[in-house]
């Protein structure tokens, strides 16, 4: 028995398309897509919950968290031809309480995403956070008879550590493990979770490879984030004195993309794909970048070939260049690591 398998340099991460105050226009979230698939993207990952205002704690703000999956109902009510063409991951599991892993959670979470698919069936559902309060064992056991009846083809985790990743692939085969990994977001190398992906042969789904836009190199001031940016809420992002505190980072990037004559963007996203060119080291990644229009899509897309030197002078500045801020903030930190 294997695991249902993920390929591609790159993955397109949906959740800009629709997790914002107001999603993007469809027509131009149905070219970025049309995009990603030209330029031979065979992953698109989405979210039962990315949609405006999820994850605003202002409880008087209304909150639309099925639009990621309405839009992927009507792009592919639009291109039925596309559908085969890519794998669809999909993270449930999560309300507005926090994760529910269990059985009957899962089983909610599951039948409600196919609803939005053709056939009603997917191929990946993966939990967004994993529930204290249910092992993950029975999460696993309890995805595996959608996969016998034909509703999804395979499991994915996010945010678990290394002895969570072990758990579950005991029970059944693990397709792939989402995880934040960039230039400025490098803590699998020290908890595990690269090793034991290599070991066991699962892929790594790389969330936020651009640093949520920082490593773009387009946020310079806490005001170039709108009012009720999720970005506003996290360490790195949550003042001027800590926007300001990375730009060392930026710019030993900035400097190797003036050389190369590409984007900021391109160099980190091709940094992390860089990895894949050292089997016998590490386990394949798989970055997912968001974008919003078909044009950075693209950008994305466009992989910038660095030389060993090169990829070897971005690692030097990833161990001199000290990162201000925690990834997330005290209270959303909680549900990592599960």
């Amino acid at each position: 028995m294997s695991a249902f398998p993920i390929s591609g340099p790159t993955g397109y991460g949906l959740m800009s398309l629709t997790a914002r105050p107001e999603p993007v226009p469809r027509d131009q979230a149905f070219a970025a897509i049309n995009n990603a698939i030209k330029d031979g993207v065979t992953l698109l990952n989405g979210g039962e919950f990315y949609g405006p205002n999820f994850f605003n704690p202002d409880p008087t703000v209304e909150k639309r968290p099925l639009e990621n999956l309405k839009l992927l109902q009507a792009y592919f009510a639009k291109y039925p031809e596309n559908r085969s063409k890519v794998s669809v991951c999909i993270k449930g599991c999560l309300g507005p309480n926090g994760p529910d892993c269990s059985p009957e959670g899962v089983k909610r979470s599951i039948e409600n995403i196919a609803s939005y698919f053709p056939g009603n069936k997917f191929e990946l559902f993966e939990t967004a956070r994993m529930d204290p309060k249910t092992p993950v064992e029975d999460f696993v056991k309890a995805c595996i008879p959608f996969i016998e009846k034909g509703v999804i083809k395979g499991i994915s985790l996010s945010e678990v550590n290394a002895n969570t990743i072990r758990r579950a692939a005991a029970v059944y085969p693990i397709s792939c493990v989402e995880i934040e990994f960039s230039l400025w977001s490098t803590d699998i190398f020290r908890n595990g979770i690269m090793d034991t992906c290599k070991e066991l042969n699962i892929p790594i789904v790389a969330y936020s490879p651009l640093g949520r836009g920082y490593l773009t190199g387009t946020i310079n001031s806490i005001d170039d984030l709108p009012p009720n940016d999720l970005r506003r809420l996290l360490d790195r992002f949550a003042s001027q004195e800590a926007i300001d505190a990375n730009k060392h980072l930026l710019e030993r990037i900035g400097k190797l993309a003036q050389k190369k004559g590409c984007t900021m963007a391109q160099i980190a996203l091709s940094w992390v794909r860089t990895f894949n060119e050292y089997p016998e080291k590490y386990a394949t990644v798989i970055p997912i970048p968001s974008a919003s229009t078909p044009e950075r899509n693209h950008e994305n897309n466009t992989h910038i070939k660095l030389t060993e030197q090169e990829f070897e002078e971005l690692n030097k500045a990833v161990q001199e260049c000290e990162i201000y801020g925690e990834r997330y903030n005290a209270h959303l930190a909680g549900q990592l690591n599960g």
